[in-house]
Protein backbone atom coordinates (compact mmCIF):
# COMPACT_ATOMS: atom_id res chain seq x y z
CA UNK A 1 0.00 0.00 0.00
CA UNK A 2 1.52 3.28 -1.11
CA UNK A 3 1.43 6.52 0.80
CA UNK A 4 -0.86 8.79 -1.22
CA UNK A 5 0.19 11.82 0.82
CA UNK A 6 3.95 11.68 0.20
CA UNK A 7 3.90 14.26 -2.63
CA UNK A 8 1.68 16.76 -0.81
CA UNK A 9 3.76 19.65 0.59
CA UNK A 10 3.39 20.03 4.34
CA UNK A 11 2.97 23.58 5.68
CA UNK A 12 2.88 24.09 9.40
CA UNK A 13 0.63 26.49 11.27
CA UNK A 14 3.74 28.40 12.34
CA UNK A 15 4.66 28.87 8.68
CA UNK A 16 1.16 30.16 7.89
CA UNK A 17 1.41 32.63 10.78
CA UNK A 18 4.81 33.79 9.58
CA UNK A 19 3.43 34.40 6.08
CA UNK A 20 0.67 36.53 7.55
CA UNK A 21 3.00 38.55 9.79
CA UNK A 22 5.93 39.13 7.46
CA UNK A 23 5.97 40.42 3.92
CA UNK A 24 8.83 39.46 1.65
CA UNK A 25 10.50 42.65 0.49
CA UNK A 26 10.38 43.35 -3.22
CA UNK A 27 13.37 45.37 -4.34
CA UNK A 28 12.31 48.71 -5.77
CA UNK A 29 14.24 50.08 -8.72
CA UNK A 30 12.91 53.61 -8.80
CA UNK A 31 12.41 55.29 -12.14
CA UNK A 32 14.03 58.73 -12.29
CA UNK A 33 11.74 61.68 -12.85
CA UNK A 34 12.13 65.37 -13.61
CA UNK A 35 9.81 68.22 -12.80
CA UNK A 36 9.25 71.13 -10.46
CA UNK A 37 9.09 69.00 -7.30
CA UNK A 38 12.16 66.98 -8.29
CA UNK A 39 13.96 70.32 -8.67
CA UNK A 40 12.82 71.33 -5.17
CA UNK A 41 14.08 68.03 -3.75
CA UNK A 42 17.50 68.42 -5.31
CA UNK A 43 17.66 72.03 -4.19
CA UNK A 44 17.11 70.84 -0.60
CA UNK A 45 19.73 68.11 -1.13
CA UNK A 46 22.29 70.74 -2.13
CA UNK A 47 21.38 73.13 0.67
CA UNK A 48 21.39 70.53 3.45
CA UNK A 49 24.61 68.89 2.31
CA UNK A 50 26.46 72.15 1.75
CA UNK A 51 25.58 73.04 5.34
CA UNK A 52 26.45 69.61 6.73
CA UNK A 53 29.71 69.04 4.85
CA UNK A 54 30.78 72.70 4.79
CA UNK A 55 30.19 73.76 8.40
CA UNK A 56 33.23 71.96 9.93
CA UNK A 57 35.51 73.86 7.53
CA UNK A 58 34.40 77.26 8.82
CA UNK A 59 36.53 78.90 11.52
CA UNK A 60 35.69 81.53 14.12
CA UNK A 61 38.27 83.25 16.32
CA UNK A 62 40.84 80.57 15.56
CA UNK A 63 38.56 77.59 16.24
CA UNK A 64 35.83 75.67 14.43
CA UNK A 65 32.77 77.84 13.96
CA UNK A 66 30.52 75.00 15.13
CA UNK A 67 32.09 72.60 17.61
CA UNK A 68 30.51 70.41 20.27
CA UNK A 69 33.47 69.84 22.56
CA UNK A 70 32.25 67.09 24.85
CA UNK A 71 35.63 66.76 26.58
CA UNK A 72 35.50 70.28 28.00
CA UNK A 73 31.67 70.33 27.96
CA UNK A 74 31.52 73.43 25.78
CA UNK A 75 29.38 73.93 22.68
CA UNK A 76 30.69 76.57 20.27
CA UNK A 77 28.22 77.99 17.74
CA UNK A 78 29.92 80.87 15.94
CA UNK A 79 30.24 83.67 18.55
CA UNK A 80 28.31 81.84 21.26
CA UNK A 81 29.71 79.43 23.84
CA UNK A 82 27.23 77.21 25.65
CA UNK A 83 27.99 75.42 28.91
CA UNK A 84 26.08 72.71 30.78
CA UNK A 85 24.36 75.53 32.71
CA UNK A 86 22.77 76.64 29.42
CA UNK A 87 20.56 73.56 29.18
CA UNK A 88 17.52 75.84 28.96
CA UNK A 89 18.49 76.75 25.40
CA UNK A 90 18.53 73.10 24.37
CA UNK A 91 15.09 72.69 25.91
CA UNK A 92 13.81 75.71 23.96
CA UNK A 93 15.38 74.38 20.75
CA UNK A 94 13.70 71.00 21.19
CA UNK A 95 10.33 72.66 21.86
CA UNK A 96 10.71 74.88 18.79
CA UNK A 97 11.61 71.83 16.68
CA UNK A 98 8.67 69.81 18.01
CA UNK A 99 6.07 72.54 17.50
CA UNK A 100 7.63 73.39 14.14
CA UNK A 101 7.10 69.78 13.09
CA UNK A 102 3.50 69.79 14.37
CA UNK A 103 2.82 73.11 12.64
CA UNK A 104 4.26 72.06 9.30
CA UNK A 105 2.69 68.60 9.37
CA UNK A 106 -0.75 70.04 10.11
CA UNK A 107 -0.36 72.39 7.14
CA UNK A 108 1.22 70.19 4.50
CA UNK A 109 1.78 66.66 5.78
CA UNK A 110 5.15 64.94 5.46
CA UNK A 111 7.06 67.58 3.50
CA UNK A 112 9.97 67.20 5.93
CA UNK A 113 10.16 63.51 5.05
CA UNK A 114 9.92 64.10 1.33
CA UNK A 115 12.43 66.92 0.99
CA UNK A 116 14.79 67.39 3.94
CA UNK A 117 14.91 64.22 6.05
CA UNK A 118 18.46 62.78 6.04
CA UNK A 119 17.08 59.38 5.05
CA UNK A 120 15.42 60.89 1.97
CA UNK A 121 18.40 63.11 1.13
CA UNK A 122 21.00 60.33 1.26
CA UNK A 123 18.72 57.86 -0.49
CA UNK A 124 18.35 60.41 -3.28
CA UNK A 125 22.13 60.79 -3.51
CA UNK A 126 22.73 57.03 -3.42
CA UNK A 127 20.11 56.42 -6.14
CA UNK A 128 21.76 59.08 -8.30
CA UNK A 129 25.13 57.30 -7.94
CA UNK A 130 23.42 53.98 -8.69
CA UNK A 131 21.85 55.34 -11.87
CA UNK A 132 25.10 56.89 -13.09
CA UNK A 133 26.98 53.59 -12.68
CA UNK A 134 24.38 50.89 -13.42
CA UNK A 135 21.98 52.76 -15.71
CA UNK A 136 18.28 53.57 -15.55
CA UNK A 137 15.67 51.52 -13.71
CA UNK A 138 15.21 49.11 -16.63
CA UNK A 139 18.97 48.47 -16.89
CA UNK A 140 19.16 47.92 -13.14
CA UNK A 141 16.28 45.44 -13.21
CA UNK A 142 18.04 43.49 -15.97
CA UNK A 143 21.28 43.58 -14.00
CA UNK A 144 19.48 42.18 -10.95
CA UNK A 145 18.28 39.21 -12.99
CA UNK A 146 21.52 38.71 -14.93
CA UNK A 147 23.84 35.84 -13.91
CA UNK A 148 27.11 36.62 -12.21
CA UNK A 149 29.71 37.99 -14.63
CA UNK A 150 32.76 40.23 -14.76
CA UNK A 151 30.60 43.12 -15.97
CA UNK A 152 28.11 42.67 -13.13
CA UNK A 153 30.95 42.49 -10.61
CA UNK A 154 32.52 45.63 -12.08
CA UNK A 155 29.29 47.64 -11.98
CA UNK A 156 28.18 46.46 -8.55
CA UNK A 157 31.68 46.80 -7.12
CA UNK A 158 32.02 50.33 -8.47
CA UNK A 159 28.64 51.32 -7.05
CA UNK A 160 29.38 49.98 -3.58
CA UNK A 161 32.86 51.50 -3.60
CA UNK A 162 31.33 54.92 -4.35
CA UNK A 163 28.67 54.38 -1.66
CA UNK A 164 31.26 53.38 0.93
CA UNK A 165 33.51 56.35 0.10
CA UNK A 166 30.62 58.79 0.51
CA UNK A 167 29.44 57.04 3.69
CA UNK A 168 32.86 57.14 5.35
CA UNK A 169 33.28 60.80 4.42
CA UNK A 170 29.86 61.42 5.95
CA UNK A 171 30.97 59.68 9.14
CA UNK A 172 34.22 61.66 9.13
CA UNK A 173 32.28 64.92 8.74
CA UNK A 174 29.92 63.96 11.56
CA UNK A 175 32.85 63.41 13.94
CA UNK A 176 34.33 66.76 12.80
CA UNK A 177 31.51 68.47 14.69
CA UNK A 178 32.97 67.04 17.91
CA UNK A 179 36.70 67.04 17.12
CA UNK A 180 38.25 70.00 15.23
CA UNK A 181 38.82 69.16 11.59
CA UNK A 182 42.57 69.93 11.70
CA UNK A 183 43.01 67.58 14.66
CA UNK A 184 40.95 64.90 12.93
CA UNK A 185 43.11 65.10 9.78
CA UNK A 186 46.27 64.75 11.87
CA UNK A 187 44.83 61.73 13.66
CA UNK A 188 43.82 60.21 10.33
CA UNK A 189 47.30 60.70 8.88
CA UNK A 190 48.89 58.95 11.85
CA UNK A 191 45.95 56.56 12.34
CA UNK A 192 45.86 57.58 15.96
CA UNK A 193 42.24 58.36 16.72
CA UNK A 194 40.72 59.08 20.09
CA UNK A 195 38.85 56.32 21.94
CA UNK A 196 35.48 57.04 20.31
CA UNK A 197 36.34 58.86 17.09
CA UNK A 198 37.08 55.79 14.96
CA UNK A 199 33.98 54.05 16.30
CA UNK A 200 31.71 56.92 15.35
CA UNK A 201 33.28 57.43 11.92
CA UNK A 202 32.61 53.81 11.01
CA UNK A 203 29.31 53.54 12.89
CA UNK A 204 27.79 56.67 11.30
CA UNK A 205 29.30 55.83 7.93
CA UNK A 206 28.01 52.25 7.91
CA UNK A 207 24.60 53.43 9.14
CA UNK A 208 24.45 55.81 6.17
CA UNK A 209 25.59 53.03 3.82
CA UNK A 210 23.03 50.56 5.14
CA UNK A 211 20.06 52.93 5.43
CA UNK A 212 20.48 54.76 2.11
CA UNK A 213 21.94 51.87 0.11
CA UNK A 214 19.92 48.87 1.29
CA UNK A 215 17.06 49.60 3.69
CA UNK A 216 15.80 52.72 1.93
CA UNK A 217 12.00 52.65 1.99
CA UNK A 218 12.04 50.11 4.82
CA UNK A 219 13.29 52.83 7.17
CA UNK A 220 10.35 55.07 6.24
CA UNK A 221 7.78 52.28 6.35
CA UNK A 222 8.80 50.30 9.40
CA UNK A 223 11.56 52.00 11.40
CA UNK A 224 10.57 55.67 11.47
CA UNK A 225 8.04 56.43 14.24
CA UNK A 226 6.90 59.59 12.47
CA UNK A 227 5.14 57.53 9.81
CA UNK A 228 3.06 55.88 12.53
CA UNK A 229 1.86 58.92 14.44
CA UNK A 230 1.60 61.43 11.58
CA UNK A 231 -2.14 60.76 11.22
CA UNK A 232 -2.68 62.29 14.68
CA UNK A 233 -1.56 65.66 13.26
CA UNK A 234 -3.56 65.35 10.01
CA UNK A 235 -7.09 66.55 9.48
CA UNK A 236 -9.28 66.88 6.42
CA UNK A 237 -7.78 70.28 5.58
CA UNK A 238 -4.14 69.13 5.62
CA UNK A 239 -2.42 69.39 2.26
CA UNK A 240 -1.65 65.87 1.07
CA UNK A 241 -0.71 64.26 -2.23
CA UNK A 242 -3.93 62.89 -3.65
CA UNK A 243 -5.19 61.19 -6.76
CA UNK A 244 -8.37 62.76 -8.14
CA UNK A 245 -10.54 59.66 -8.41
CA UNK A 246 -13.49 61.59 -9.82
CA UNK A 247 -11.44 62.84 -12.72
CA UNK A 248 -9.18 59.80 -13.21
CA UNK A 249 -11.64 56.89 -13.08
CA UNK A 250 -12.39 54.65 -14.78
CA UNK A 251 -8.80 54.33 -15.83
CA UNK A 252 -7.59 52.62 -18.96
CA UNK A 253 -5.14 52.83 -21.84
CA UNK A 254 -6.05 54.63 -25.04
CA UNK A 255 -4.48 56.36 -28.01
CA UNK A 256 -3.36 59.92 -27.65
CA UNK A 257 -5.87 61.03 -30.27
CA UNK A 258 -8.79 59.24 -28.61
CA UNK A 259 -11.49 61.15 -26.76
CA UNK A 260 -11.73 59.66 -23.24
CA UNK A 261 -15.37 60.78 -22.94
CA UNK A 262 -16.34 58.70 -25.98
CA UNK A 263 -14.53 55.69 -24.51
CA UNK A 264 -16.14 56.19 -21.12
CA UNK A 265 -12.73 56.63 -19.49
CA UNK A 266 -11.22 59.10 -17.05
CA UNK A 267 -7.93 60.93 -17.42
CA UNK A 268 -5.79 58.12 -15.93
CA UNK A 269 -4.30 56.03 -18.72
CA UNK A 270 -3.13 53.37 -16.21
CA UNK A 271 0.51 53.74 -17.28
CA UNK A 272 1.84 53.00 -13.78
CA UNK A 273 4.38 55.83 -13.90
CA UNK A 274 3.21 57.07 -10.49
CA UNK A 275 4.14 53.69 -8.98
CA UNK A 276 7.43 53.39 -10.84
CA UNK A 277 8.75 56.73 -9.58
CA UNK A 278 7.60 56.25 -5.96
CA UNK A 279 10.57 55.62 -3.61
CA UNK A 280 8.37 53.57 -1.27
CA UNK A 281 6.67 51.64 -4.09
CA UNK A 282 3.06 52.53 -3.25
CA UNK A 283 0.19 53.24 -5.61
CA UNK A 284 -1.13 56.70 -4.72
CA UNK A 285 -4.35 55.88 -6.58
CA UNK A 286 -5.35 53.69 -3.64
CA UNK A 287 -5.66 56.77 -1.43
CA UNK A 288 -3.68 58.23 1.48
CA UNK A 289 -1.21 55.69 2.90
CA UNK A 290 1.19 55.97 5.81
CA UNK A 291 4.06 54.87 3.52
CA UNK A 292 3.71 58.08 1.45
CA UNK A 293 6.56 60.44 2.37
CA UNK A 294 5.15 63.39 0.43
CA UNK A 295 8.04 63.65 -2.03
CA UNK A 296 5.68 64.44 -4.95
CA UNK A 297 7.60 62.28 -7.43
CA UNK A 298 4.24 60.86 -8.52
CA UNK A 299 2.98 64.38 -9.25
CA UNK A 300 5.95 65.09 -11.55
CA UNK A 301 5.57 61.74 -13.28
CA UNK A 302 1.81 62.08 -13.79
CA UNK A 303 2.06 65.69 -14.98
CA UNK A 304 4.51 64.63 -17.68
CA UNK A 305 2.05 61.98 -18.90
CA UNK A 306 -0.85 64.43 -18.81
CA UNK A 307 1.20 66.90 -20.83
CA UNK A 308 1.97 64.26 -23.47
CA UNK A 309 -1.69 63.31 -23.66
CA UNK A 310 -2.75 66.99 -23.89
CA UNK A 311 -4.79 66.63 -20.69
CA UNK A 312 -4.82 69.21 -17.88
CA UNK A 313 -2.16 68.62 -15.22
CA UNK A 314 -3.09 67.93 -11.63
CA UNK A 315 -4.62 64.46 -11.79
CA UNK A 316 -2.28 63.79 -8.86
CA UNK A 317 -1.66 66.96 -6.87
CA UNK A 318 -1.29 68.59 -3.48
CA UNK A 319 -4.78 69.15 -2.14
CA UNK A 320 -7.00 68.37 0.85
CA UNK A 321 -9.61 65.71 1.46
CA UNK A 322 -12.33 68.35 1.85
CA UNK A 323 -11.32 70.00 -1.41
CA UNK A 324 -11.47 66.67 -3.26
CA UNK A 325 -14.98 66.13 -1.89
CA UNK A 326 -16.01 69.63 -3.03
CA UNK A 327 -16.59 70.92 0.50
CA UNK A 328 -15.27 74.22 -0.86
CA UNK A 329 -13.87 75.63 -4.08
CA UNK A 330 -10.35 74.26 -4.35
CA UNK A 331 -9.04 77.21 -6.36
CA UNK A 332 -10.58 79.95 -4.22
CA UNK A 333 -10.92 78.51 -0.73
CA UNK A 334 -7.85 76.31 -0.31
CA UNK A 335 -5.66 78.90 1.42
CA UNK A 336 -8.41 80.08 3.75
CA UNK A 337 -8.98 76.52 4.96
CA UNK A 338 -5.27 75.91 5.42
CA UNK A 339 -5.13 78.93 7.77
CA UNK A 340 -7.62 77.42 10.19
CA UNK A 341 -7.77 77.87 14.01
CA UNK A 342 -5.54 74.88 14.65
CA UNK A 343 -2.79 76.33 12.48
CA UNK A 344 -3.19 79.78 14.00
CA UNK A 345 -2.79 78.27 17.49
CA UNK A 346 0.31 76.34 16.44
CA UNK A 347 1.71 79.51 14.83
CA UNK A 348 1.13 81.56 18.00
CA UNK A 349 2.82 78.95 20.22
CA UNK A 350 5.72 78.61 17.80
CA UNK A 351 6.14 82.40 17.57
CA UNK A 352 6.20 82.69 21.38
CA UNK A 353 8.84 79.95 21.66
CA UNK A 354 11.00 81.45 18.92
CA UNK A 355 10.69 84.93 20.44
CA UNK A 356 11.60 83.53 23.87
CA UNK A 357 14.65 81.78 22.46
CA UNK A 358 15.85 84.83 20.50
CA UNK A 359 15.10 87.13 23.44
CA UNK A 360 16.99 85.06 25.99
CA UNK A 361 19.95 84.77 23.63
CA UNK A 362 19.91 88.54 23.02
CA UNK A 363 20.05 89.38 26.74
CA UNK A 364 22.27 86.43 27.63
CA UNK A 365 24.99 87.39 30.07
CA UNK A 366 28.29 85.69 29.12
CA UNK A 367 29.44 85.91 32.73
CA UNK A 368 28.53 83.05 35.06
CA UNK A 369 29.28 83.10 38.79
CA UNK A 370 28.78 80.51 41.53
CA UNK A 371 29.44 81.25 45.22
CA UNK A 372 29.72 78.47 47.78
CA UNK A 373 30.29 79.11 51.49
CA UNK A 374 32.75 76.81 53.27
CA UNK A 375 30.55 74.65 55.47
CA UNK A 376 33.44 73.04 57.33
CA UNK A 377 34.35 76.28 59.08
CA UNK A 378 31.25 78.34 59.81
CA UNK A 379 32.94 81.36 61.39
CA UNK A 380 36.40 82.26 62.66
CA UNK A 381 37.44 85.04 65.00
CA UNK A 382 40.63 86.76 63.83
CA UNK A 383 42.50 89.90 64.76
CA UNK A 384 40.67 91.65 61.89
CA UNK A 385 37.16 90.55 62.88
CA UNK A 386 34.72 87.74 62.18
CA UNK A 387 35.63 85.72 59.11
CA UNK A 388 33.69 83.43 56.75
CA UNK A 389 35.35 81.59 53.84
CA UNK A 390 33.78 81.24 50.37
CA UNK A 391 34.69 79.62 47.08
CA UNK A 392 33.92 81.71 44.00
CA UNK A 393 33.74 80.11 40.56
CA UNK A 394 33.80 82.57 37.63
CA UNK A 395 33.13 81.42 34.06
CA UNK A 396 33.91 83.76 31.16
CA UNK A 397 31.82 82.42 28.27
CA UNK A 398 32.62 85.44 26.12
CA UNK A 399 34.98 85.34 23.14
CA UNK A 400 37.16 88.12 24.59
CA UNK A 401 39.63 88.53 27.44
CA UNK A 402 38.15 90.28 30.49
CA UNK A 403 39.39 91.43 33.89
CA UNK A 404 36.93 90.93 36.72
CA UNK A 405 36.68 92.71 40.06
CA UNK A 406 34.97 91.11 43.07
CA UNK A 407 33.17 93.11 45.77
CA UNK A 408 30.91 92.22 48.68
CA UNK A 409 28.23 94.15 50.60
CA UNK A 410 25.39 93.53 53.01
CA UNK A 411 26.94 94.44 56.40
CA UNK A 412 28.40 97.81 57.35
CA UNK A 413 32.16 97.77 57.04
CA UNK A 414 32.30 94.29 55.51
CA UNK A 415 35.59 93.59 53.70
CA UNK A 416 36.92 91.08 51.20
CA UNK A 417 40.34 89.39 51.37
CA UNK A 418 41.77 86.88 48.94
CA UNK A 419 45.02 85.06 48.30
CA UNK A 420 44.26 85.38 44.58
CA UNK A 421 45.28 88.68 43.03
CA UNK A 422 42.27 90.80 42.18
CA UNK A 423 41.07 91.91 39.70
CA UNK A 424 41.42 88.58 37.98
CA UNK A 425 42.11 88.32 34.24
CA UNK A 426 40.41 85.53 32.30
CA UNK A 427 40.81 84.28 28.74
CA UNK A 428 37.81 83.49 26.47
CA UNK A 429 35.81 80.45 27.53
CA UNK A 430 37.83 79.92 30.69
CA UNK A 431 36.93 79.07 34.29
CA UNK A 432 38.60 80.37 37.44
CA UNK A 433 37.89 79.04 40.94
CA UNK A 434 39.42 80.66 44.03
CA UNK A 435 38.79 81.20 47.74
CA UNK A 436 38.00 84.51 49.40
CA UNK A 437 37.63 85.54 53.02
CA UNK A 438 34.87 87.89 54.06
CA UNK A 439 35.61 89.87 57.24
CA UNK A 440 33.00 91.73 59.32
CA UNK A 441 33.31 93.97 62.38
CA UNK A 442 31.89 92.13 65.46
CA UNK A 443 30.23 95.38 66.48
CA UNK A 444 28.24 95.44 63.23
CA UNK A 445 27.62 91.68 62.97
CA UNK A 446 25.59 90.64 65.98
CA UNK A 447 25.06 86.88 66.51
CA UNK A 448 22.93 85.41 63.70
CA UNK A 449 22.89 84.98 59.92
CA UNK A 450 23.14 87.90 57.49
CA UNK A 451 22.38 88.09 53.78
CA UNK A 452 25.35 89.34 51.78
CA UNK A 453 25.92 89.89 48.07
CA UNK A 454 28.98 89.24 45.92
CA UNK A 455 29.27 91.42 42.84
CA UNK A 456 31.55 90.28 40.01
CA UNK A 457 32.11 92.97 37.39
CA UNK A 458 34.03 93.07 34.11
CA UNK A 459 36.15 96.23 34.28
CA UNK A 460 35.99 96.86 30.52
CA UNK A 461 32.30 95.96 30.05
CA UNK A 462 29.92 97.51 32.62
CA UNK A 463 26.95 95.45 31.42
CA UNK A 464 28.87 92.24 32.09
CA UNK A 465 28.26 91.74 35.79
CA UNK A 466 26.66 89.30 38.19
CA UNK A 467 25.36 89.65 41.75
CA UNK A 468 25.19 86.40 43.71
CA UNK A 469 23.48 86.07 47.08
CA UNK A 470 25.02 84.19 49.99
CA UNK A 471 24.94 84.22 53.80
CA UNK A 472 27.34 85.35 56.49
CA UNK A 473 27.28 83.61 59.87
CA UNK A 474 28.27 85.61 62.94
CA UNK A 475 29.25 83.56 65.99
Amino acid sequence: MTNSFKNIPIKSEASDAADELYEVRKKIQVRSVTGIFATYRWLLVWITQLVFYGMPWLTWNGRSAVLFDLTTRKFYIFGLIFWPQDLIYLALLLMVSAFGLFWWTAIAGRLWCGYACPQTVYTEIFMWIEEKIEGNHVARQKLDKAPFSARKLWLRGGKHAAWLALSLWTGFTFVAYFTPLATLFQETASWNFGPWEMFWIFFYGLATYGNAGFLREQVCKYMCPYARFQSVMFDRDTLIISYDTERGEPRGSRKKSADPAELGLGSCIDCGICVQVCPTGIDIRKGLQYECIGCAACIDGCDQVMEKMNYPKGLIRYTTENALEHAYDEKKGLMSHILRPRIILYTAILAILVAAMIGTLAVRNPLKVDVLRDRNTLVRETAYGLENVYTINIINTDEAVHSFSVDVDGINGIKLASDTKLPIQMTPGSTQKFSVRVIADPAEAKPGTYEIHFKVQALDTPAMSRVEESSFISR
